[in-house]
């Protein structure tokens, strides 16, 4: 009886965990139809109704490549702000970059400013506990989200990948960067890793100050109201953007709009992404472009890489893609960050989002998307200098793999749900 009651339990303990380690199922059940294109402006509007904002006039853009410029800009931001900082983040580690985000944060906080740190559990593990307590010190108010307990195996494996930073709920970041000294410098070792950030002022940045605010009333059940979090937004530029997050209330979204960005593709497709696992749907969605003459090249980390896991995961699936004429390339100079999608050279994704399970159908992201060709001609001129400096993949090559690399390469593709 009572070993029957063990396994019982065990039993039901085990579906819990494997029910929570899955992705959500996919609502799309095959690829979509090429109906709409690129420049058809009835897609902006499908898109804008049916994933997060609509799109929102009046922002400038500025593209941040590597530390060298992306953490000055974000120090500058926290140094000059006035009322508020909204700080949510991924991954925040140890060392320089760690200390003078600490330090900027907390000299901001003792001026009297609101300033709200919001650090997801898992990746921000290896921050040195030392940094956390002299910004509470100071009055920053640090909150771990989704912290792992009892309680909570329910979300163990819904985290927030977001990366996001509000001043004043004038001026939004978001892009691929974490705090860690891995990201300093200009990608010019294997030391310095390769990424881009993206600095939004405009009324666009109200809606990434809500997506910080959803988080941090889940964290902290407090709602964040008023002028000092919400202030009236005058236009700063000539850029709509749509601001889209995933959330355990729209877990699919990130995956059904890159399906559809996809779909509408009628020349080019170029997608950058440090982790491409991609699942069935979207393997048959970018096989279906190329059925149309599409162009796809995707660009991703060669041999320096943080995960080798997922490398070798990605690597299994690509035998079709190239046989189809997907053109693969491998950055070489140092560890590949950026997070990019470009459809015919008009719609620019830009954000946290990688093309994997856990980021598409798990994670709480946030990407801005732009129906704009000044943006994407930006983008693609950047993706181009990239590609310049990585080795292309052949199907020669995949081919050419050894027994064992086949077989790690498969054994790696049974865990892409988690990696």
């Amino acid at each position: 009886m009572v070993i029957g009651t063990v396994s019982a339990a065990l039993g039901v303990a085990g579906s819990v965990l494997i029910g929570n380690l899955l992705p959500d199922p996919q609502e799309l059940r095959q690829p979509l139809a090429h109906s709409l294109a690129s420049d058809d402006r009835q897609l902006k509007t499908s898109m804008g109704a049916l994933f997060g904002s609509n799109y929102i006039p009046g922002n400038s853009v500025e593209t941040l490549v590597n530390g060298n410029q992306i953490f000055p800009s974000m120090l500058r931001a926290i140094r000059e702000a006035q009322q508020t900082i909204s700080f949510e983040t991924y991954i925040y580690w140890r060392g320089n970059v760690a200390n003078e985000f600490a330090d900027a944060l907390s000299a901001k906080a003792r001026e009297g400013l609101s300033v709200k740190v919001l650090l997801d559990w898992v990746g921000s593990i290896p921050m040195d506990q030392a940094l956390i307590t002299r910004m509470h010190e100071a009055g920053v108010q640090v909150v771990r989200f989704r912290p792992v307990s009892w309680y909570t195996v329910d979300r163990l494996n819904n985290r927030t990948h977001r990366k996001l930073l509000i001043a004043d709920g004038r001026l939004g970041f978001t892009g691929g960067v974490g705090i860690g000294d891995e990201w300093d410098g200009d990608a010019r070792s294997p030391s310095e890793w390769r990424d881009n950030h993206y600095r939004i002022e405009g009324p666009a940045a109200a809606e990434l100050q809500a997506a910080f605010a959803e988080h941090w009333l889940e964290a902290t059940g407090e709602l964040l109201l008023g002028n000092r979090y919400f202030p009236e937004l005058v236009p700063q530029g000539e850029n709509a953007a749509q601001i889209v997050v995933s959330s355990p209330h729209q877990r699919n979204v990130m995956h059904l709009t890159l399906m559809t960005a996809l779909a509408s593709a009628g020349r080019s497709i170029r997608i950058a992404t440090p982790y491409f696992v991609p699942d069935e749907m979207t393997r048959a969605q970018l096989l279906e472009a190329r059925r149309r003459g599409v162009q796809v090249e995707i660009l991703i980390p060669g041999s320096q890489t943080d995960a080798r896991i997922v490398r070798k995961a990605s690597r299994h699936f690509w035998g079709e893609l190239l046989e189809a004429g997907v053109k693969i390339s491998e950055y070489q100079p140092t560890f590949y960050h950026c997070k990019l999608v470009i459809v015919d050279d008009i719609w620019t994704s830009i954000g946290s989002t990688n093309i994997d399970d856990r980021a598409l159908r798990l994670n709480d992201e946030a990407n801005v998307n732009f129906f704009d060709r000044g943006v994407a001609a930006s983008q693609v001129e950047i993706f181009n200098k990239d590609l310049a400096a990585s080795r292309p993949y052949t199907l020669a090559d995949w081919q050419r793999r050894t027994a064992n690399e086949k077989f790690s390469d498969w054994l790696a593709s049974l865990t892409r749900s988690q990696i």
